[in-house]
């Protein structure tokens, strides 16, 4: 069926590990033979669940599997399609310094989400809480396929599932490649639904520091985020610039995570040489949250990489989120 994926088989992984022993170092997309012509299947279409909430956000709960879009953000993507509906949003340092976007969707499903660009090898550690999802992405380093396929992951790549994907000819490539989120689910059926990864949500602790803007660096961004009582959220600035969408209104986070996180080389390297950084999302660490226009300074904690991050004040109490979309910044020590 045309992008779609059956239950992983032994034998596929073993084919894609021999694909890579004998392409290794050249740069692709996963992949390796064309979609099969059966019909798309289709799904039910997802509820809010009487009296749920999301595990994500807090909020009354859509009953839906979890997507996670890879998404280009140089200027030359920006402004970006779709942000604003999902979940949670992480900020990934890649080659050079600059910064790519997952998002997670399950609450709600945008109509197009873009621009969608390359998995890295982080994000297999960074989506294992979430079970088993689906995450959509443009292609992968070749050496890096057989990773991405031996994970707990419904893959759904421009070369497996082109039907889910569109190019704008409003853009150049690479930085015009969009997705249809309904299509690329309907070529997952294996992707699990929402369930905790260790969030919680609910009033403000006492304490905290008020605050009107935070700056985070990264080598070669920076990201900016101003408290708007308007919004009840923090509005995004990228290297100066707002960070604006092309369907809605701009994000607005509620809770805004800077989670400082050791980064370091990968074995990867892009199609230029660069050496691909890998951010380390188990261990513990320090962490500055920001919600309702204060800051709290905060400890994270994922000792088991199966399992979600806890949030908690200095003295070890459970700190928790505003309700609604977070952002979390994987910022170097």
């Amino acid at each position: 069926m045309p992008g779609a994926r059956g239950p992983r088989r032994p034998g596929r992984v073993l084919a894609a590990l021999l694909c890579a022993v004998t392409a290794a170092g050249l740069y692709g997309c996963s992949g390796t033979g064309p979609p099969d012509p059966s019909p798309t299947p289709t799904r039910a279409p997802a509820t809010t669940a009487p009296g749920g909430v999301s595990p994500f956000t807090g909020l009354p709960a859509r009953s839906g599997p979890v997507l996670a879009v890879k998404i280009d953000n140089v200027a030359a993507a920006r402004p970006q399609t779709g942000l604003a509906a999902a979940d949670l949003v992480y900020v990934e340092q890649v080659e050079g310094g600059v910064t790519r976007l997952l998002a997670v969707y399950s609450s709600r499903l945008p109509d197009s989400v873009g621009p969608v660009r390359s998995a890295r090898e982080s994000d297999i550690s960074l989506l294992r809480p979430f079970g088993t999802p689906a995450l959509a992405y443009s292609g992968a380093q070749t050496r890096l396929t057989p990773l991405l396929e031996a994970a707990p992951l419904e893959l759904v790549s421009q070369a497996d599932a082109p039907r889910a994907f569109r190019r704008s000819p409003d853009r150049p490539a690479p930085h015009n490649l969009y997705l249809d989120p309904e299509r690329a689910l309907a070529a997952a059926p294996g992707a699990s639904d929402a369930r905790p990864v260790g969030l919680r949500f609910g009033a403000a602790p006492e304490g905290g520091t008020a605050t009107e803007a935070r700056t985070v660096r990264f080598p070669a961004a920076r990201y900016t985020f101003t408290w708007s009582a308007a919004d009840r959220g923090w509005r995004v600035a990228l290297d100066g610039r707002a960070v604006t969408a092309t369907d809605s209104g701009p994000p607005a986070p509620a809770t805004v995570v800077v989670q400082r996180v050791t980064v370091r080389p990968s074995a990867f390297r892009d199609v230029n040489g660069a050496v691909s950084p890998y951010t380390e999302t188990t261990g513990s660490g320090t962490a500055t949250v920001l919600r309702d226009g204060r800051a709290y300074e905060a400890r994270w904690s994922r000792p088991d990489p199966a399992g979600g991050t806890a949030f908690t004040t200095p003295d070890g109490s459970p700190l928790p989120f505003a309700r609604g979309q977070v952002w979390f910044v994987l910022a170097p020590r």
